[in-house]
């Protein structure tokens, strides 16, 4: 039997294809020809104003082009976040998105004394895709990868994704078409898996 799996594209270009794209469609060619059921969200083509306030984000209306994308995490049992490492982090529309979902009510719940408690989104696991210029292991041993890391830990852990693993594809600027191949396989495999 297959899993739910929700791919979100997080590269905020949507003037050309790029690597993140390619990576996202071996994800969708493997995971689709062992049977698991896949919806996909491209952040860059919805239409939804960034928060500004914590009153915003806890008393505000979800925009409305965003429900979908609420009910495609809850249909989810494993999500695949795919973006360019943009001055050590996310880029800031994938931020934003994740900042207008993960809403209290919905990703968590404000009920109760421990926030830690209140885990809305369990029994879903994710896989974090992350493309950048260094090489994958100068960002992981010397940078620490702090910024997945917090994305791990302060958004897809507090809300209760676990585990969540990443794969992290260094030197895309300068990748040679054999290499990039290569990563188009081994995401291919992950999604035969649903990892």
């Amino acid at each position: 039997m297959g899993k739910h799996i929700l791919l979100i594209q997080g590269h905020p270009d949507v003037s050309q294809r790029h690597l993140c794209h390619a990576l996202e469609d071996a994800y969708v060619q493997g995971a689709t020809a062992v049977g698991h059921e896949i919806q996909r969200i491209n952040v860059a083509t919805l239409d939804f104003p960034l928060l500004r306030s914590q009153l915003e984000w806890e008393q505000g209306e979800l925009p409305p082009g965003l429900a979908n994308a609420q009910a495609a995490i809850k249909w989810a049992e494993h999500l695949v976040l795919f973006f360019p490492l943009w001055l050590g982090d996310m880029p800031a529309l994938l931020k934003g998105f994740l900042e207008q979902v993960a809403r209290p009510g919905f990703a968590f719940s404000r009920e109760g004394k421990n926030p830690l408690a209140a885990k809305g989104l369990t029994g879903r696991s994710a896989r974090v895709v992350v493309t950048m210029g260094m090489p994958a292991t100068v960002y992981r041993w010397y940078f620490r990868a702090h910024s997945i890391k917090s994305l791990e830990r302060n958004i897809l852990g507090f809300v209760g994704i676990a585990p969540v693993h990443e794969t992290l594809v260094g030197m895309v600027g300068n990748m040679e078409p054999e290499l990039a191949k290569k990563w188009l396989t081994k995401l291919e495999k992950l999604g035969e898996r649903g990892d």
